[in-house]
């Protein structure tokens, strides 16, 4: 179903795939992955590479759900698939934890969603933690803040790739983000900026070929139509980070 999955978006245009097959998400500290969750992810992730062979990256996340040695294993397990990046392969708050697991692995490790203000990811970059900073900017303190990271990140050769789990708002600021950048790696969107993220903007993220392409319009490019917004309001009691019990196709 992986493979069924990427083949699909690569057919679209993208040119790279993420996914998160190692274990559920936690609140808990860091923990030695099971073997079948390694299992898991080296079958889910050699399945990809054989689908897409070349056309697409592979960026594989765990939401910081190892320690040091326990991220370590998974990571030779999944080395020989060369994946663009190993997301917070440990919980953020310690760089020097995560700092051990960039110099044990060739993948490259990124991570940022979950720090706050350029004085968080200074410590990244202090601790040689990652090679790829992935800022959030409705977390990280708004553009200012994210442009303030990425000049300290180019001045130690460290690539940004702006995060986006939310919605089309920050969806839109991490664009005209992005294109600012020297360092600038990759861009994460939710699809193609269709369904229920159409709807929310006068005029929908233009989007083709795999590409993301910039609006010329004033701000970050984008108008909230507060009616929408108004006709749906959020009822519900589930939380971004939840584990399906059934995999989403």
């Amino acid at each position: 179903m992986a493979a069924q999955c990427a083949i699909r978006y690569v057919e679209q245009g993208f040119d790279a795939v993420k996914l998160d097959p190692a274990g559920p998400y936690t609140a808990f500290d860091g923990h030695q992955p099971r073997l079948g969750d390694i299992d898991l992810s080296v079958r889910m992730v050699g399945a990809i590479r054989d689908a897409v062979g070349g056309k697409a990256d592979i960026l594989f996340g765990t939401h910081g759900q190892f320690t040091a040695s326990g991220a370590l294993r998974m990571a030779r397990a999944i080395e020989p698939y060369d994946p663009l990046w190993f997301e917070e392969p440990v919980p953020p708050d310690m760089p020097e934890v995560m700092a051990a697991v960039a110099r044990g692995t060739t993948i490259p490790v990124a991570t940022g969603e979950r720090l706050t203000t350029r004085f968080e990811f200074a410590r990244i970059i202090e601790n040689r933690a990652a090679s790829i900073l992935q800022p959030n900017a409705g977390r990280a303190g708004g553009i200012l803040e994210s442009k303030k990271i990425a000049a300290m990140a180019e001045a130690y050769h460290i690539q940004i790739a702006p995060h986006c789990y939310c919605g089309p708002i920050i969806g839109a600021a991490n664009i005209q983000f992005a294109v600012t950048l020297p360092n600038f790696l990759i861009l994460e969107s939710l699809q193609q900026w269709g369904g229920f993220h159409e709807e929310l903007l006068r005029t929908k993220i233009a989007w083709q070929d795999g590409a993301v392409i910039p609006s010329d319009e004033p701000g970050i490019g984008v108008e909230l139509d507060e009616a929408v917004c108004e006709a749906h309001p959020y009822d519900g009691k589930a939380l971004h980070l939840q584990m399906m019990q059934t995999p989403l196709m």
